[in-house]
């Protein structure tokens, strides 16, 4: 005799036999009408009808009326019912809930009830799942429709006919039933096979699959470029600090040893100063002893009553007593004698000191590769930067509008307009009063500044030689040619290039601008020289022509000195 388990026994070696054994009648009592799922805390109406409590209290939260129903009976409450937690059927429920272990484990054959056996097939029409053996047996007819094993076969029914799901509705996109194609809501509705809805589906997913791929691989590329710059960076910043660390260090030895031969230097006018004093005061003393002798003669002569003794007395009859005023003038110590601290001296000493360190920083040239820093604009930093001063910057007065005067060190642009009437060339501007640096820059790294006035409109900017001499594509940051920084007659300042403006929502708290231009980097950067020093914009471009440096002095009073 075959000994058969007890359900209890086969549950517990089986969690899922349970559930997949029960009839579809008791699943039917246990399935939420609204959500059409297992219940999930189910609670009681007053009605006596069950729903999950998240179903419900959506539910009537979504309802505009103000009375409740029941979604089943349709019993109206005019106050919300309170909803009572059915414990005993929250625990049946909790046993056909599908678990995490049970999914792991498998789906086991529903008519295996001796000892459990994995299925490999699930019957939608029969709502069963079939092992090997089973399904061998199974009927082959095309109403059978067969997919991998589940328990949740509710979602693979027709909701409303309650049948096996076996179309795709394209206008509608829902799975429907044969029932619901032929005689349904989706009668003469494009429809395709589930297989084929799904395929295409899949076709499109593999295709969006492949785009998201291809953005992940770019942005994975991005990632690495940016970590990659970070890094380089990172060895940069510690370049840069290490030798800006190393010339704070040699200017601050240089600046003690300076220190200490102009203090010295002082040390020693004061002491020559001071012997001077010293001996100035000796000589003095031995005037005041003497003059007092002289004194004392005189007041003992004074004293005397004998008429014949003081007229006798030769002493005061000679003449070195007194001294001529000549003798006075020639022999008087006046204070200045002593002298004073050269301060010229020292200043010299001082500044001819400060020049040799510059002189021996400009020599080293220890360059950083450093692409954007804040210039502080002396000669150490600028060698330290590799960054060449254009000091020696000239208009060329070739290129001026007979509309500007220029002077004579040909370092400041105004606005005249009076005719200048020069000769006419080829690079002159014809109508706009604009003119050209005589200078280009077609490699390397420059520095420059200005000073712009405060009346009138100006612009300051850089330009190819090529830029148009006539018309308004002549005007300096009107074209692809040009880029300028450019004040006008509103008193607005805006960045220019290619007739697009980049306006400033500020005023400008001084008139002296510093330019930079690293010509291989394609940067051209404008700054405020106030306290601290304030970046305005950088233009990037890919500069293809030398550049020239442009101004223009557009009306008013204004100028540009450079």
């Amino acid at each position: 005799m075959i000994n058969t388990p007890r359900k209890e026994t086969l549950c517990s070696l089986f969690p899922s036999l349970l559930p997949a054994m029960a009839s579809a009648d008791l699943r039917d009592e246990l399935t939420c009408l609204i959500c059409t799922d297992i219940y999930t805390d189910p609670v009681t109406l007053t009605c006596g009808h069950n729903y999950c409590q998240d179903c419900i209290t959506k539910t009537w939260d979504n309802q505009e009326e103000r009375e409740y129903s029941c979604p089943e009976c349709r019993r109206r409450f005019r106050v919300r019912p309170e909803l009572r937690r059915n414990l005993r059927l929250r625990n049946i429920a909790e046993r056909f809930q599908p678990t995490t272990e049970q999914e792991e484990a498998g789906i086991p054959c529903t008519y295996c009830i001796s000892y459990p056996v994995l299925a490999v097939k699930t019957c939608l029409l029969c709502e069963a799942s079939l092992c090997e053996n089973h399904l061998k047996i199974h009927s082959k007819s095309a109403e059978h429709v067969l997919t991998e094993p589940t328990t949740s076969l509710e979602n693979r029914k027709c909701s409303v006919h309650k049948k096996v799901l076996e179309y795709y509705c394209c206008e509608d996109t829902a799975c429907i039933c044969v029932s619901c194609r032929l005689d349904g809501e989706h009668r003469g509705h494009q429809v395709e096979t589930l297989n084929e809805a799904s395929e295409k589906k899949k076709e499109k997913l593999r295709n969006i699959l492949q785009k998201l791929t291809s953005q992940r691989e770019e942005a994975e590329k991005r990632v690495q470029n940016l970590e990659e710059l970070r890094r380089q960076v990172q060895g940069e910043a510690a370049g840069v600090t290490e030798r800006v660390t190393a010339l704070i260090r040699d200017i601050r030895k240089q600046l003690e040893a300076l220190e200490k031969r102009v203090l010295s230097e002082i040390s020693r006018q004061e002491e020559q100063v001071s012997l001077q004093v010293s001996d100035l005061i000796r000589q003095l003393e031995i005037k005041k002893e003497e003059l007092s002798r002289k004194m004392g003669d005189i007041e003992e002569l004074c004293d005397m009553t004998d008429p014949v003794t003081v007229l006798q007395g030769r002493e005061s009859d000679r003449d070195d007593y007194c001294d001529t005023e000549e003798d006075t003038e020639r022999r008087d110590i006046k204070v200045h004698d002593a002298g004073d601290l050269d301060v010229g001296l020292i200043s010299v000493t001082l500044h001819s000191g400060l020049a040799g360190i510059v002189t021996r920083i400009t020599r080293r040239r220890r360059v950083p590769e450093a692409s954007d820093m804040l210039l502080d604009v002396n000669t150490a930093s600028d060698m330290l930067l590799d960054v060449n001063t254009a000091s020696d910057m000239l208009l060329d007065v070739n290129t001026a509008c007979n509309d500007v005067s220029v002077s004579e060190d040909l370092k400041t642009v105004s606005w005249s307009g009076i005719n200048q009437r020069r000769p006419e060339t080829p690079e002159r501007f014809q109508v706009y009063p604009q003119i050209l640096s005589s200078r280009s820059f077609s490699s390397g790294r420059h520095y420059w500044e200005v000073e712009v006035s405060k009346s009138g409109g100006w612009g300051v900017g850089m330009t190819y030689p090529s830029i148009e001499r006539r018309g308004e594509q002549s005007v300096i940051g009107n074209n692809n040619k040009s880029w300028c920084l450019v004040k006008n007659y509103n008193i607005m300042y805006y960045m220019k290039h290619d007739s697009k403006s980049i306006q400033f929502p500020h005023s400008f708290s001084c008139h002296r601008l510093g330019i930079f231009l690293d010509y291989e980097a394609g940067r051209l950067s404008f700054y405020e020289l106030c306290d601290p020093i304030r970046h305005l914009h950088t233009f990037t471009a890919a500069f293809t022509e030398p550049l020239h440096a442009g101004f223009g002095v557009y009306w008013g009073n204004s100028w540009v000195r450079i």
